[in-house]
C-alpha cells in the first residue's frame, strides 16, 4: 500500500477447530488463537500466491527485499505446532490467517533456569548478505557466549580470513551470495586453512542434502529458517568433534 495508502486491520480471535476445520489447516482439532492480517492493497496474482512462503522467492526489486520474510514467519509458527495461510483477490488485497495452540499461561511460562542452550567461548564468523539475518545471527550468537565477526559480502569474508586465518574456530555463511556463493566461499577458506570448520546454511533444500555437503567438506548443513536450539547444538557438536 505504500503509493496509494490504505487500511491495514489486525485482530485476534480465540476459536475451536472441529475435524474439518483443523484437516484443513493441518492442524490437529482443538482450541487456537487466530491472528488475522488484513490490508486494502494491490493483492497477490495466483501463481505468486504458490510461492509466497518459499525462502528466497521475492517480487521486490533487487536491495528492496531478500525474501525471506515469510519463510522465516512459517517457519516459527509451524516450530509452536501452528499453520498461516493466506488469502487474496488481486486489486482487492489480502488476508493472511496464523494459527497458534491455546495454552494455558502455567504451562507456557518457564523459569530461566529450566532453559539451557550449548554455549561456548569459540570466535565464530558469520556471513549472509542479508544484514538483517546478520545482526539476528551476531546478536544470537553472542547471546550463547560467543565471540562474533560479521560480514554481509562474501568477498569481504574472504579477505578478513586471508589476513588473519588463526583468528576464527568457525565458520558460518549462507550458501545463495552474489559474487561468490557459500560453497565458493568455503572451498577458498579450505585451501588457506583445511582444518577450519564450516557450516553452510541454505532456504533451498534442493541445492544440497547432508550427504552432499559433507563431500565438498562442509562440516554440517542448516536449512532456514532453522532455531537458536538447532544451531546452538550444531556449533558444540562441530566444535567438540
Amino acid at each position: 500500500m505504500e503509493l496509494a495508502g490504505g487500511v491495514l486491520e489486525v485482530s485476534l480471535a480465540n476459536l475451536t477447530l472441529d475435524e474439518a476445520a483443523a484437516r484443513r489447516q493441518e492442524l490437529q482439532p482443538g482450541a487456537y488463537v487466530r491472528l488475522t492480517v488484513w490490508d486494502t492493497g494491490c493483492g497477490i496474482e495466483p501463481t505468486i500466491m504458490a510461492r509466497i512462503f518459499d525462502p528466497y522467492f521475492t517480487t521486490k526489486e533487487v536491495g528492496n527485499g531478500t525474501g525471506m520474510g515469510l519463510a522465516v514467519v512459517h517457519g516459527i509458527v509451524k516450530h509452536h505446532g501452528g499453520a498461516i495461510s493466506a488469502q487474496s483477490t488481486p486489486g482487492q488485497g489480502a488476508s493472511f490467517q496464523v494459527y497458534l495452540p491455546l495454552r494455558e499461561a502455567a504451562t507456557v511460562l518457564a523459569s530461566p533456569q529450566t532453559i539451557s542452550l550449548p554455549s561456548g567461548q569459540e570466535r565464530i564468523l558469520f556471513i549472509d548478505d542479508a544484514p538483517a539475518l546478520v545482526n539476528m545471527g551476531k546478536e544470537c550468537l553472542e547471546g550463547l557466549g560467543y565471540e562474533v565477526v560479521t560480514e554481509t559480502s562474501s568477498q569481504a569474508a574472504f579477505a578478513l580470513f586471508a589476513r588473519q586465518p588463526e583468528r576464527f574456530d568457525l565458520v558460518i555463511t549462507d550458501m545463495t551470495m552474489p559474487g561468490m556463493t557459500g560453497k565458493e566461499l568455503a572451498h577458498e577458506l579450505r585451501r588457506i586453512r583445511p582444518d577450519i570448520p564450516i557450516i553452510l546454511c541454505t532456504g533451498f533444500s534442493h541445492h544440497l542434502n547432508e550427504e552432499q555437503t559433507r563431500a565438498i567438506g562442509m562440516c554440517a548443513l542448516l536449512r532456514k529458517p532453522f532455531g537458536l536450539r538447532e544451531l546452538a547444538e550444531t556449533i558444540r557438536a562441530i566444535l567438540q568433534h
